[in-house]
């Protein structure tokens, strides 16, 4: 059907950035599959967000399983963790959408830009997944604590990234869905920009006065 939404895989779904997303995402009617390292823990955190949201669709699988399942796989882990996790995805992703919202940050500096080898975490999955996967960089900047109470008002933008304009289209959606607003920011490239901020917007919280500081794109909008 052409208005069937795709089912979402959510790998790094039982914390709280991803149990975030997958909670919104449900909420809004996307089919979602939590993925994790275990297929026990993912299964147990899909019954239980399941449980909290009527009607919804969330089921829990290992995470490469996860991804082979689902039309759109949303990767939010740590970066120790990207290139594992890149790994057991790589599969189950190819020919399709893989958001990436990875931030380098490299603890305990974690409020000092430290961009990786590879000009960005966003540039190292799509070298590493390779042309049969369209990797889109988004939401480095929104606070998981924030994404986890339905009633926040998230006052931060959505920088989008990558190769593909229609990719870019589908994640422009998933955030307007998730209560965000998304901006087209770009070719993968410009994703160190937005991975950068997040060093950025920690340095604001700890020594600016300020509370899930965030940007917004400000200008007037052209008809």
């Amino acid at each position: 059907m052409a208005d069937r939404k795709p089912t979402i895989a959510v790998i790094g779904g039982t914390g709280a950035l991803g149990s975030g997303f997958a909670q919104r995402w449900a909420r809004a009617g996307y089919p979602v599959v939590i993925g994790s390292r275990s297929a026990e823990s993912a299964a147990a955190k899909a019954s239980d967000m399941a449980a909290g949201i009527k009607g919804s669709k969330i089921t829990g699988l290992e995470n490469g399983a996860a991804a082979a399942a689902a039309d759109i796989v949303v990767l939010t882990v740590p970066y120790a963790n990207h290139e594992p996790m890149l790994r057991a995805v790589r599969d189950g992703a190819q020919g399709k959408i893989l958001v990436d919202a990875t931030v380098p940050l490299v603890p305990p500096k974690v409020a000092r830009v430290q961009l990786p080898a590879g000009g960005s975490a966003a540039k190292e999955a799509q070298a590493f997944l390779g042309d049969g996967v369209q990797v889109v960089s988004a939401f480095q900047n929104v606070a998981a604590d924030l994404l986890q109470d339905e009633a926040s008002r998230i006052d931060c933008d959505v920088l989008v990234c990558g190769n593909k304009r229609e990719a870019r289209d589908a994640v422009v959606k998933l955030a307007e869905a998730a209560g965000l607003k998304a901006w087209h920011a770009g070719p993968i490239d410009n994703s160190a920009a937005a991975e950068a901020l997040t060093s950025v917007l920690i340095f604001i919280n700890r020594n600016g006065g300020v509370d899930h500081a965030g940007i917004r794109i400000t200008g007037e909008q052209k008809t």
